[in-house]
């Protein structure tokens, strides 16, 4: 059963230990989950809100010409798109949290995408799209994490589609227009690989699994 909710900020109520912390803001229900590394690395310190740093808007632009975004700013009105962070909490100083402290998030992360169970994931940076790789695919072992070589490129993961995305703040070139083209194409194709079981079943409602 999907979770239904008309709450865009922490729909699932998530409360970590940690004294300030940015919770997961969109759609419940989304295809497109944006995963990124942290407040303090992608945005949320100032507005509650992940990616609302100059880089975050960055990628919204993008997210928005590829039609994820309905529009951008620090409470962006999504489309069936969910962002999110590996680590919600703020960090304290400018730098990443400790690594160990990952970990102990880690629960709230994999609750909250088990939660949504989006179609599309779209890690967002090289920590992000290895912890995207290594638990939700079978690529990690076959698949070295070049950000440059696997931005905006589709990988089929257990259940999931995973296409990285190269940290916003490292962008140059036409990263952003790979980004927008590799979405655009994306949303194009049945990226949902639903099969519709009704008929076996009595009535005429469709029944879709994945």
């Amino acid at each position: 059963m999907r979770n239904v909710t008309d709450r865009t900020s922490n729909p699932f109520g998530m409360r970590p230990s940690c004294e300030r912390f940015v919770a997961g803001y969109g759609d419940a229900n989304a295809d497109f989950h944006v995963v990124g590394d942290h407040p303090g690395r992608h945005g949320g310190v100032d507005s509650g809100v992940p990616f609302t740093n100059d880089a975050g808007l960055r990628l919204q632009e993008a997210l928005a010409d590829a039609g994820l975004l309905r529009n951008v700013g620090t409470e962006p009105e999504v489309r069936r798109t969910f962002l999110s962070y590996l680590h919600m909490c703020v960090p304290t100083g400018d730098g990443d949290p400790d690594v160990s402290s990952y970990g102990d998030m880690e629960r709230f992360f994999d609750a909250e995408l088990r939660a949504i169970a989006a179609h599309v994931l779209l890690p967002v940076g090289a920590r992000a799209t290895r912890h995207v790789l290594e638990n939700y695919t079978a690529q990690a072992h076959k698949t070295t994490v070049d950000m440059e070589r696997l931005h905006a490129t589709e990988l089929r993961g257990s259940g999931f589609l995973v296409l990285p995305i190269r940290d916003p703040s490292e962008w140059d070139g036409d990263d952003r227009g790979e980004l927008v083209d590799g979405l655009a194409t994306l949303r194009s194709t049945d990226f949902r690989r639903e099969a519709d079981l009704g008929r076996f079943l009595a009535g005429d409602d469709p029944y879709y699994v994945r």
